[in-house]
């Protein structure tokens, strides 16, 4: 059985360029579904990685109780000094974040950056953020500092820019870098002016904190909970980012799902066309091999492997095309949950590369499968007089 098998599917691709045309067909279109399928997953993997890669076992962030985002903020200056006392906290950031009116280079038109409020100790808690170019701002000047994802999506952030915000100008004195991409896309200013210039006087949006261990996140979350002095809540960077991204990456990848299944439908018309058209003119042949004792499961098997060859191809065709033209792909997208563009690469991994694979072989097994089943039961003495 198995030889049989090997030598009518050997027949079958051997016969594969004089059918080059319809099997070009089957190739290019699971070629496309793939790419667009990987391409858009690519792009939720990106996005994903972008905001969790911002985050720190030993960090966390505390909001007011009832909050998942620092735009809801309102700490009071007791509360921070509290916060900054409590056993497990190594070092505490109050800061205030802030929506920014900037040109977005791509469109020329106003976009939300963040703005953040900072004081010295932002830095202490975020060692690994690095000055690239410039200074950092000096305390009581209306200075700021850009991420170098923000300068490459603003207009206005060169150093020596001059930043017009509610009436008060601001000098850009800095980019820097570190600290993942949610950091790379906002611009810090210095605490005090921020909070006067924002009406903010006297409260922060968040307090970002250095655990003295990972471990001690729970213990000091506990404590927040049952001061009576305090409503405020802490969560890991980890959990806090992860949130964040999760609403757009579902997104993401449900339209990606959508718009692949779309395609898929087509591929498959087109699958079940090639194969039943290969079929057909194939008809006297394989009436031949089932007339010399050629059971009916190798013509099964011959029929769905190229069926599967074929997707195989355009599969490996469609990945290696969105790899070299979207892995590494600087793009940004709307943060809902901050209201804020995120700067981010596409991120096109092995495992989407064999999603892609997978799905591509899938859908020319469903192609593949009914005109094999019709090749094997084609009744012989009709078949061999051209019927």
């Amino acid at each position: 059985m198995l030889k049989q098998i090997l030598e009518v599917t050997w027949m079958n691709l051997l016969n594969l360029n004089a059918r080059r045309g319809a099997s070009l067909v089957i190739v290019v279109g699971m070629a496309g579904v793939v790419a667009v399928l990987v391409g858009l997953l690519a792009m939720s993997a990106g996005f994903t990685a972008a905001l969790e890669s911002s985050g720190r076992p030993d960090r966390a962030i505390i909001l007011r109780e009832g909050s998942t985002q620092e735009i809801d903020g309102g700490i009071s200056a007791e509360a921070q000094q509290i916060v900054s006392q409590l056993e497990g906290i190594a070092r505490a950031s109050g800061e205030v974040y802030v929506g920014l009116d900037l040109p977005s280079r791509a469109t020329g038109k106003p976009a939300t950056a963040v703005g953040r409020g900072v004081a010295m100790a932002a830095f202490d808690v975020r060692p690994e953020i690095a000055i690239v170019a410039g200074r950092r701002m000096n305390p009581g000047h209306n200075e700021m500092i850009a991420g170098t994802a923000a300068v490459q999506q603003y207009t206005g952030l060169e150093i020596g820019d001059e930043v017009e915000l509610r009436g008060s100008t601001w000098m850009v004195v800095g980019h820097f870098e570190g600290g993942g991409a949610a950091y790379a896309s906002e611009i810090w200013m210095d605490l005090s002016l921020t909070q006067a210039t924002f009406r903010r006087a006297g409260t922060v949006s968040s307090i970002r904190v250095q655990l003295e261990h990972p471990g001690a996140a729970a213990d000091v979350r506990d404590r927040l909970r049952a001061d009576p002095r305090l409503e405020l809540d802490l969560t890991t960077e980890f959990d806090f980012y992860a949130t964040q991204s999760r609403t757009r990456a579902e997104l993401i990848e449900s339209f990606a799902y959508l718009v692949a299944t779309i395609m898929a439908m087509g591929s498959i018309v087109a699958a079940l066309n090639t194969m039943y058209s290969a079929v057909s003119t194939r008809t006297i042949e394989i009436a031949t091999l089932r007339a010399l004792g050629f059971g009916g499961l190798p013509i099964v098997v011959s029929v769905i492997t190229e069926a599967l060859l074929l997707a195989f191809a355009g599969s490996v065709l469609g990945g290696a095309l969105v790899y070299a033209l979207f892995d590494g792909y600087a793009a940004s997208t709307l943060n809902a949950e901050a209201y804020s563009q995120v700067a981010f690469e596409f991120a096109v991994t092995p495992d989407l590369l064999l999603l892609g694979v997978s799905w591509a072989l899938i859908l020319s097994l469903i192609g593949g499968l009914f005109p094999a089943i019709r090749a094997a039961r084609l009744p012989i003495v009709a078949a061999l007089r051209g019927a």
